[in-house]
């Protein structure tokens, strides 16, 4: 989970830089990230809650 959690993150970061560089939609990237960055914190904690952990490996071994 973590690995796609941090590749789907990129995805979508990438591709609405590029539709804002397009021109498809107007918008600042910057104002986004100043309003909304503790919802990325939120979003980062849930998937490193959801991913396995190294305790689960350990008890396998």
């Amino acid at each position: 989970m973590r690995g796609n959690f941090g590749a789907i993150a990129l995805i979508a970061v990438g591709g609405l830089a590029l539709a804002g560089n397009l021109g498809l939609f107007d918008v600042d990237l910057g104002h986004l990230l100043r309003t909304w960055w503790p919802l990325l914190l939120i979003i980062l904690g849930v998937g490193m809650f959801l991913a396995p952990g190294t305790e689960q490996q350990r008890k396998r071994d």
